[in-house]
């Protein structure tokens, strides 16, 4: 006979399951706090994940822009700072109004960059930053807007359409780090040369075999230590410059609008609101995940909270050069790993984050790196969010004729800047802004084909559930 279910009453009076209270100190596994002996080591593991991740948007932003090493180095630095504070924010949070409390990763997202580098090419040299940071302010305005209302819009963003565009992500930055393998600057007489070659295959080399033959925290660092190694072994051939070492200030703070006041141009604010749409979508997938990982049932007011730390980090970021922020996934696979579940231990890696946003030098250690040993690891980086794609379409119910028409479209529209790079030369300078991006042109059309298919003038009784908004 089943027994009767337990009021809220009752609960006090229970024993609290082992998976949802440390029976020691009665503390749920997300607000524990760890031991330094225990903490530290788990806060550097989430910094060692992440990483690189935080530090490729600016590199490559950075190159595109024309910018110095000098510049560069200020613009990592930068990028640094809003992760950490990011961070912080939505670990530690405002009870009831920012942070979703949980121990999730808030830095610049690789999604952005090429709708980034789109918007660069449609503007002259010194006023492309300008443009790009007014963009991302709006697009922080956006995700303000639109948070507290987003779960009625998760529906329109199924796994159908998000593979699409995390799979975009992907495949369109792959040119990125072929450029960087062959030396970075196209312009250069030795772009191309069997030497910048060579040190990109030994870059991958390094990575391939840690991942073969490493186990437990080295094989989640490989592609750190492919940098590592890669940047060693440049040194005796010449490769490897220094000089922004030498020239970067050791302790300072990011001035504020130093690359620029920031201009409002309308196609470009269209394209990184689209791009802020996909980054909302993979940060409320990812506080969902992690809520089932910490048994911390995520509901739409941490959702709404947690997407208004990214709002409010992508609308202040560009005021010292950062970039649209959104959850960092490689962390969430940190967590469901080692299950530490302590949102302490990712508070740390985020004051962590801050301290090395503040001394540039330590910036500086990072753009050092040459632009093959990039390559070789870029092409892993990438490559793996392409990845990310295909296995979210996996999940996606391609059995069926209109999901595989949906996705095959969208795929072909946002691979067309990729195959034909002139495809829009004849379009306004607006909707070159737009449809140049492969994830912009991708995602407009996975969410058209989405509603028209399983939307307009049907009751399908697969349409996911809409979350309720707060």
């Amino acid at each position: 006979m089943a027994q009767p279910a337990k009021g809220p009453a009752e609960a006090p009076c229970s024993t609290p399951p082992v998976h949802d209270l440390d029976a020691a100190t009665s503390v749920h596994p997300v607000d524990e706090k760890l031991h330094p002996s225990r903490l530290v080591p788990a806060a550097l593991q989430h910094i060692a994940a992440m990483y690189a991740g935080v530090v490729t948007p600016p590199l490559i932003i950075g190159q595109a822009c024309g910018l110095d090493l000098a510049a560069r180095t200020r613009l990592i630095a930068a990028s640094l700072l809003i992760a950490g504070v990011a961070t912080l924010l939505q670990t530690l949070g405002v009870k009831g109004f920012v942070g979703n409390r949980l121990p999730f990763v808030n830095a610049a997202s690789s999604a952005g960059i090429a709708p980034i580098l789109a918007i660069a090419e449609t503007n002259d040299q010194g006023r492309q930053l300008p443009a790009i940071y007014g963009a991302v302010m709006v697009a922080g305005v956006f995700c303000l807007a639109v948070g507290p209302f987003f779960g009625r819009l998760l529906r329109f963003f199924p796994p159908l359409v998000t593979g699409v565009v995390i799979t975009l992500i992907g495949v369109t930055l792959m040119p990125v780090p072929v450029g960087w393998a062959q030396g970075g600057d196209a312009a250069a007489a030795d772009f191309g040369a069997m030497n910048h070659l060579a040190l990109a295959g030994f870059t991958l080399a390094v990575i391939l075999l840690i991942q073969r033959f490493g186990k437990g925290f080295l094989k989640q660092v490989a592609l750190l230590c492919g940098l590592f190694v890669g940047t060693l072994a440049a040194i005796p051939f010449g490769m490897a410059d220094f000089t922004g070492i030498r020239s970067a200030p050791v302790a300072a703070l990011p001035a504020p609008f130093a690359f620029g006041t920031p201009e409002f141009q309308p196609a470009a604010i269209l394209s990184l609101c689209i791009v802020m749409l996909v980054l909302m979508t993979e940060s409320s997938a990812g506080m969902l995940a992690l809520g089932e990982i910490c048994d911390r049932r995520t509901d739409a007011r941490t959702i709404t909270r947690g997407l208004r730390t990214d709002g409010i980090a992508t609308l202040l970021g560009p005021v010292f050069g950062g970039f649209p922020t959104s959850a960092f996934a490689q962390n969430v696979g940190v967590v469901s790993l080692t299950r530490v579940r302590s949102r302490y231990v990712v508070a740390v890696a985020g004051a962590t984050l801050i301290v090395l946003g503040a001394f540039p030098v330590l910036g500086a250690v990072v753009s050092l790196v040459p632009m093959p040993v990039l390559g070789g690891a870029g092409i892993v980086l990438f490559g793996s969010i392409a990845v990310s794609g295909i296995r979210t379409l996996s999940e996606a119910g391609l059995d069926d004729s209109s999901n595989i028409i949906l996705v095959a479209v969208a795929l072909g529209a946002g691979i067309i800047p990729l195959a034909a790079p002139t495809f829009y030369a004849g379009f306004p300078a607006w909707a070159q802004t737009v449809l140049g991006s492969g994830i912009s042109a991708g995602a407009l059309v996975a969410v058209s084909l989405n509603l028209f298919f399983h939307h307009l003038g049907t009751r399908s009784a697969q349409t996911a559930p809409a979350l309720k908004s707060f």
